[in-house]
């Protein structure tokens, strides 16, 4: 169902320590890491490597096929970006009730993948700055 793909020069420890560092605190076994472990098996290669890396990952809406960014968490995470990458209009929706943040991203992807205009007309806009997406460590 899922591919496997090379790892980049120096992943492969750090995905060991990372996952050893995750199972000792017991994280893996909570919502959240849970519903983390279900949003990286929705996510493409390049998007999983983005994730990891950087603390987002991209999307391409269904309607406009204008790109997205995805931010780690749950609320004022999401980004219309423009060719070269900069950060255009911010948009704020999610699900209601109180999920995970594996959970709020993953059905942000969906829906910008699937019901675009659907899910800006819900949105709340605001501008975006660096500062709401500084990443403080590696999430994938």
């Amino acid at each position: 169902m899922f591919g496997f793909r090379p790892l980049l020069p120096g992943a492969r420890s750090r995905l060991r320590a990372t996952r050893s560092l995750f199972i000792r605190h017991g994280a893996e076994g909570t919502p959240e890491g849970r519903s983390l472990r279900l949003l990286q098996q929705w996510l493409s290669p390049s998007q999983r490597e983005q994730f990891g890396r950087r603390g987002y990952f991209e999307v391409v809406g269904s309607d406009s096929g204008k790109r997205y960014r995805i931010h780690a968490g749950a609320s004022v995470n999401v980004c219309e970006i423009d060719e070269r990458g900069r950060l255009q209009e911010g948009l704020c929706f999610m699900p209601i009730g109180a999920l995970p943040i594996g959970d709020v991203m993953l059905a942000q992807k969906i829906a910008l993948e699937t019901c675009e205009d659907k899910a800006r007309a819900v949105a709340r806009r605001f501008t975006p700055n660096g500062f709401h997406f500084r990443q403080t460590r590696p999430l994938g």
